[in-house]
């Protein structure tokens, strides 16, 4: 396709406001997958550990090299890795539908690791307390350990979605779409910067806008 008789703003309408909606689709569903799969890792790998509230040394030994293993893969490479396990699950590799695929298999684990170190933060004391009060080991979870590391997860969750846009722009050199596959096909491959480096401006205010929720949301939680 050739952009030579078309104006900037045309080219805004026909490929790059659709591309940034399908960047957005990607980063919204897979960061909510993601987010809910991570969190309940993270518990499994929190109440797993040595000392904690379910000690199954075995357990965790497995999860944690799981998560290691998973989170040592360059995205790109993970994402044509696991091409088989995303065609059975959406049908196809190609499109951003096929993108939220890989895109949760990579962010899942940094998820983990998050709510696990945010759960870890959580002063001890409290957790006894609440053990001497009779609370069940839900009600621990959710109501001491999960309440008190709000803050904490909110900051790691900002970082973590922030890395996840960049990995949707990885996503679009293999066929992915959204706004990495435009800024590789159409600004680098057909020496457009006009094109390129708009891609550039709409991630970088991207990126801005998620870092400045994720700190007011801190800052109100704290």
């Amino acid at each position: 396709m050739t952009l030579k008789n078309y104006t900037f703003l045309q080219i805004c309408q026909m490929i790059i406001i659709p591309a940034f909606f399908d960047t957005l689709k990607m980063l919204v569903i897979s960061g909510i997958i993601s987010t809910i799969l991570g969190f309940f890792l993270g518990v499994i790998l929190i109440i797993t550990e040595k000392g904690g509230l379910c000690e199954n040394v075995v357990v965790n030994r497995i999860l944690d090299f799981f998560v290691n293993m998973i989170r040592s893969f360059p995205f790109i490479i993970l994402m044509i890795s696991i091409i088989p396990f995303t065609r059975l699950i959406v049908g196809s590799s190609i499109g951003d539908q096929a993108a939220i695929v890989p895109l949760t298999v990579a962010v899942t684990p940094f998820m983990a690791r998050i709510f696990q170190n945010s759960f870890k933060e959580v002063d001890p004391a409290l957790i006894e307390a609440a053990q001497s009060f009779g609370a069940s080991k839900r009600q621990i979870v959710f109501k001491v350990m999960l309440k008190e590391a709000v803050p904490s997860i909110i900051s790691g969750l900002c970082l973590a979605i922030i890395n996840l846009l960049g990995a949707t722009a990885m996503a679009g050199a293999v066929g992915a779409g959204g706004l990495g596959s435009v800024a590789l096909t159409y600004g680098y491959q057909n020496f457009n910067q006009q094109i390129m480096y708009s891609i550039c401006a709409v991630l970088v205010i991207l990126v801005a806008i998620i870092q400045y929720f994720g700190d007011w949301i801190y800052k109100k939680l704290k």
